[in-house]
């Protein structure tokens, strides 16, 4: 079956080549503060890493399996969820999760030791993982695949400005008053984007009229038979475990080895933010007009030379730091928008919700395997510096080029319908 998108009032051809219609930017915008939320959630552990540890009184060790906690669980709660994924209204799929979601954020801005900590993580993963696969879905029901790289470059902005806003706010909060503020800021933030999402979004359910199978379980077992989707999930699988080997102590890193002030981090978030966000709708652009396949070939290629340089650095000016990141973020982006993009034109419309959680599942617990062997290769030496950190460098290159020869033939397929050599 060809990749189509599910029609519904908001899709009309004419319309989005004008442009988005003003309902669409709305839902747009909603998608990408619901992405924000849970993307904070999950990333400012790596900038509170600096300050949880001699907090909680705790190693490098134990805070990746923190790390790795939320991305275990999200992993499983995808695999479980993915049955169901394609049986319910999406906007109460993803109210249900966020519910959840905003419940193990607050036992983390409430837990007063490590295990409560890893507790709350646990819960905030078994819910906020499958959020990221139910706005996939959505966008890929609602917008065609023509368009589909600038929805992406919009809706992953919330990565960027999770850059810009939540984690400067993030770390003044913690570095003024204490960690568990930050916490408690993103549940206050979580419950004002519930209420949006119950006021402004429209169902979308127009994929309950399609022939599906109503046995959960049989539901999954044939979205995750199907042959032609393994190599989308070995994509997904490739790109979360180098990603999650490295974020985790980039704030240790920036401080101990490359010898930034910790009063300074929240400067280099900021700056690298901002120029994310006029990066994303860039990149979404791009990979509209010049396809998405090379144009995640030239994020393959900025994202290994980079995390070469920065693995190597010792210690940088701030001002080497910021743009280290920079380009390093221009590269990210430029995998993250186009890869998207493609996979979703990969599953039937009635596989939609169950193979977006499956691929969430798997980056989950590809992520969560990638931080745990990061804390059995890094060291840490008293003066709190990190030992081996280029050694993650060298296994993240590996994956990013293996990751590039798999999805050319991902997108073969993809490109020979649309009677193009690239897509």
């Amino acid at each position: 079956m060809t990749e189509q998108t599910l029609a519904t009032p908001i899709d009309d051809r004419q319309e989005q080549e004008r442009g988005f219609s003003r309902y669409q930017s709305l839902l747009i915008a909603l998608l990408a503060l619901a992405q924000f939320t849970i993307i904070l959630d999950f990333i400012i552990m790596s900038p509170l890493g600096a300050i949880l540890m001699p907090a909680l009184d705790i190693t490098a060790g134990q805070f990746g399996v923190a790390v790795s906690a939320y991305a275990f669980s999200a992993g499983i709660s995808g695999v479980l969820a993915a049955g169901f994924a394609d049986r319910f209204d999406r906007k109460r799929f993803l109210l249900l999760f966020y519910v959840g979601f905003t419940l193990g954020t607050l036992l983390c801005a409430l837990a007063p030791n490590y295990h409560l900590l890893l507790l709350g993580r646990i819960v905030t993963g078994l819910f906020g993982g499958v959020i990221g696969s139910v706005v996939l879905a959505i966008v890929t029901d609602l917008f065609p695949l023509h368009l589909r790289g600038r929805v992406m470059g919009f809706v992953q902005t919330a990565f960027a400005a999770s850059q810009v806003l939540g984690i400067p706010a993030g770390l003044f909060l913690a570095n003024h008053w204490n960690w568990h503020i930050a916490f408690g800021a993103i549940v206050g933030l979580s419950i004002a984007t519930m209420a949006a999402v119950v006021f402004v979004m429209q169902p979308v359910n127009a994929h309950l009229g399609l022939k599906q199978d109503k046995n959960a379980f049989r539901h999954l077992i044939a979205t995750v038979g199907q042959p032609r989707y393994t190599l989308a999930f070995a994509v997904t699988t490739l790109l979360a475990t180098g990603g999650f080997m490295l974020m985790p102590y980039g704030s240790a890193y920036t401080v101990h080895n490359l010898g930034i002030d910790i009063l300074h981090l929240p400067t280099i978030y900021l700056v690298s933010g901002l120029f994310s966000i006029f990066i994303g709708p860039l990149v979404g652009r791009a990979s509209d007009a010049f396809g998405k396949f090379p144009t995640f070939m030239f994020g393959s290629a900025v994202s290994v030379v980079m995390v070469l340089i920065y693995t190597h650095l010792g210690q940088v000016t701030l001002t080497t730091a910021i743009i280290v990141n920079v380009v390093m973020f221009v590269g990210i982006f430029s995998r993250m928008i186009p890869s998207q993009a493609l996979i979703s034109a990969i599953p039937d419309a009635s596989q939609r919700g169950s193979f977006s959680a499956v691929s969430a599942s798997l980056q989950q617990f590809s992520g969560g395997l990638g931080s745990v062997f990061a804390a059995a290769i890094i060291a840490q030496n008293p003066d709190g510096s990190l030992r081996h950190f280029d050694w993650l460098g060298y296994i993240v290159v590996a994956t990013s080029i293996v990751s590039l020869i798999t999805m050319y033939f991902v997108q073969k397929p993809i490109a020979k319908r649309a009677g193009r050599r690239f897509v």
